[in-house]
């Protein structure tokens, strides 16, 4: 009869023993799969950050893209180049000289004076110097500052467009210093 006992005591145990060591490894399955979910929650959080800036980039080029197309619709009026020997802009620069922001100032008065609603194209551009990819960035930047000083100078952002053609669109020769100090300009042209 005692071994009848001690038979059952030592089967009930190892039951019990099997059934924690099961238990503990399904914990330890269910704490690795929980922190691989946890990972790629983290990763699908940085791809939704992502895709907001991307869809950010995208609504602003959209809209530039549109006061491009209302440009495109107007009649040209006349233009103004920043580009003579006292408002060049310096290599890799897109800051105003104190001259530019002078003449930028009487166009600026000029546009409100003749109290008409017109639309600006900013184009800005680069010598031949340094790759495509940051020429265009430097033309936007260039133009930009135009745009952002025109707006501090009273003209609305909705009536104005910036577009960078880089080194793609030369007045002089990109082979000497001169030539090379004419290309780096702002062009705007004024469009009814």
């Amino acid at each position: 009869m005692h071994k009848l006992i001690f038979a059952t005591a030592v089967a009930v145990s190892a039951l019990s023993l099997g059934g924690c060591a099961t238990k503990d490894y399904v914990n330890e399955m269910v704490a690795g799969v929980d922190t691989k979910v946890q990972a790629t929650q983290g990763q699908v959080s940085q791809h939704d950050t992502r895709l907001s800036q991307l869809d950010q980039s995208t609504k602003e080029a959209l809209d530039r893209a549109t006061a491009a197309g209302k440009l495109a619709e107007g009649k040209f009026l006349y233009s103004m180049v920043l580009s003579d020997d006292s408002v060049k802009f310096k290599q890799a620069s897109a800051k105003l000289s104190p001259e530019a922001t002078q003449r930028l100032e009487a166009f600026a008065e000029k546009l409100k004076n003749d109290n008409r609603n017109v639309y600006l194209e900013i184009q800005g551009h680069t010598d031949s110097r340094g790759p495509d990819s940051i020429n265009t960035r430097l033309g936007e930047e260039r133009a930009e500052a135009v745009r952002l000083f025109m707006n501090q100078h009273g003209v609305p952002l909705n009536r104005m467009a910036t577009i960078s053609y880089g080194k793609q669109d030369p007045i002089a020769n990109n082979k000497t210093r001169e030539g090379r100090a004419q290309n780096r300009r702002v062009v705007l042209v004024v469009m009814s």
